[in-house]
């Protein structure tokens, strides 16, 4: 599988901090440099800052804004996932998924496709040829993954402009030629959009009428959502790949994902819905 860029991006110069390694953008570089001075690893330094919010990935992922440049940012330690994960655990080979992350990261923004902002990551060596990594993106406040948003776990935001946030997603990834081998309900983010305007949508307004949409008009529950696509250093482009092509495998991972999420927690969405979710989304590229 392909993870070749969207588009030339150059890595920020890394930096040597003992056995250690620091690769951040300028305005954030200095703060990790010292963090991994003085605590060893920044999530050491994370996991002891009081937290706004709880948040998971395969181990707990912390929040709390950098000393000096007061940016808040979220500090994840890397693990391995899988069935050898018990063996293999958090070390990896140099250069391991970060500088990808990272890089992947810029070039879908740049390319207008909804991601988180990787702005750093730093390695600690942990033995011949190995590393732990920790990686860091910008904080993004009030934020919920589609699986928490569709098991009613998200406050006000509601599960269908949440499938609809996710379809104008979809849509964008179709376009581009990007495909997410793990395309599931806890890798894409929900969040409302901007200041709580909607955004243009990408979807066709002859199309969108195929989008069953339930806000009420002139409340904070009908603010538009946007939907952001995350772990994406898996993520395979293929620009010349047809955009029907693209879209399909999205969907195929994505519903799979949707079905086993009905099953563990429960959540109102009906075979029916899926359904039509999958194929009013499938026909937003024929639109």
């Amino acid at each position: 599988m392909s993870t070749k860029p969207l588009g030339p991006f150059v890595l920020p110069e890394s930096v040597k901090v003992g056995r250690s390694d620091v690769t951040a953008v300028t305005d954030v570089r200095n703060d990790l440099v010292a963090l991994v001075r003085e605590y060893g690893t920044l999530y050491d330094w994370a996991e002891r800052q009081p937290q706004p919010r709880a948040l998971r990935g395969r181990a707990p992922v912390y929040v709390a804004p950098l000393p000096s440049s007061g940016v808040p940012v979220v500090v994840r330690h890397v693990w391995h996932g899988g069935v050898l994960a018990p063996l293999t655990g958090d070390r990896f080979r140099r250069p391991t998924r970060a500088p990808i992350e990272m890089m992947q990261s810029a070039a879908l923004r740049a390319a207008g496709i909804p991601t988180t902002d990787v702005i750093g990551f730093a390695r600690y060596a942990a033995g011949p040829g190995l590393v732990r990594v920790d990686v860091v993106t910008r904080y993004l406040e009030e934020t919920a993954d589609l699986g928490m948003v569709l098991a009613g776990l998200s406050g006000e935001m509601d599960g269908e402009r949440a499938l609809t946030a996710t379809q104008c997603l979809l849509l964008q990834l179709a376009r581009s030629g990007v495909t997410h081998p793990d395309l599931n309900v806890k890798n894409i983010l929900v969040r409302v959009a901007g200041n709580g305007e909607a955004k243009p949508s990408p979807v066709p307004l002859g199309a969108m009428a195929n989008i069953a949409t339930h806000a009420t008009p002139n409340t904070s529950a009908s603010a538009a959502l946007e939907a952001l696509v995350i772990d994406v250093d898996v993520i395979d482009w293929a620009p010349a790949r047809p955009p029907r092509n693209t879209m399909e495998r999205n969907l195929a991972r994505l519903v799979r994902s949707l079905r086993k999420w009905r099953t563990q927690f429960g959540y109102d969405l009906t075979e029916q819905r899926i359904t039509h979710f999958r194929d009013a989304t499938l026909a937003l590229v024929e639109a």
